[in-house]
């Protein structure tokens, strides 16, 4: 069962709360240890949050890292309650993902959902990132969700039926063509 974790520091503004999808304790290691979903594109602003939730889960965050691809501004430290994080960066980082490092607990790969992403998109995707033992990469989640979820939160179930044009499906999608005749269906 993933968590999801959304509450707000005494030090936070109001209305700003770390959305996260965090994966359970399993003896199954995957690619990602859960999801951050940010309010904006603002760490100074969003990074307190997210450390001061998950110091309580994980122990105190020292330093992060992010792909700059994705943040206009990259300050190089945080305050968050009784310390201070340090914030780096890697160009070479999937831009989908943010590392958190504790000198305590490790290591911990988050996937970024972007702040503009529609609510059933971040929801799909903050559950896809906490599945235990997952594969998936940060960046094949998002190419994933880009690929078949905006589709479908656009067209509606008549669109759906409209387009569908009577192919044949199999558990694999559409068939080639018709079933030949006389196959039972």
């Amino acid at each position: 069962m993933t968590m999801l974790v959304e509450r707000t520091p005494h030090h936070v503004a109001a209305g700003l709360s770390a959305r996260l999808s965090l994966t359970p304790h399993t003896a199954l290691p995957g690619q990602l240890d859960g999801a951050w979903w940010p309010r904006s594109r603002d760490l100074a602003v969003e990074l307190p949050a997210l450390c001061a939730t998950l110091d309580s889960a994980w122990g105190r965050i020292t330093n992060i890292t992010v792909n700059p691809a994705r943040w206009p501004l990259i300050p190089r430290k945080v305050p968050v309650t009784g310390h201070t994080v340090h914030v780096g960066w890697f160009s070479e980082q999937d831009p989908d993902k943010v590392i958190l490092l504790s000198r305590s607990m490790g290591r911990w790969d988050l996937l970024v959902i972007p702040p503009e992403t529609p609510p059933a998109a971040a929801a799909r995707l903050m559950t896809a990132a906490a599945l235990p033992g997952s594969v998936l990469t940060a960046g094949a989640l998002m190419a994933a969700e880009a690929a078949t979820g905006s589709t479908r939160d656009v067209r509606g179930g008549e669109d759906d039926w409209e387009t569908e044009g009577g192919a044949c499906m199999s558990p694999f999608g559409p068939s080639a063509g018709p079933l030949p005749a006389g196959s039972g269906r």
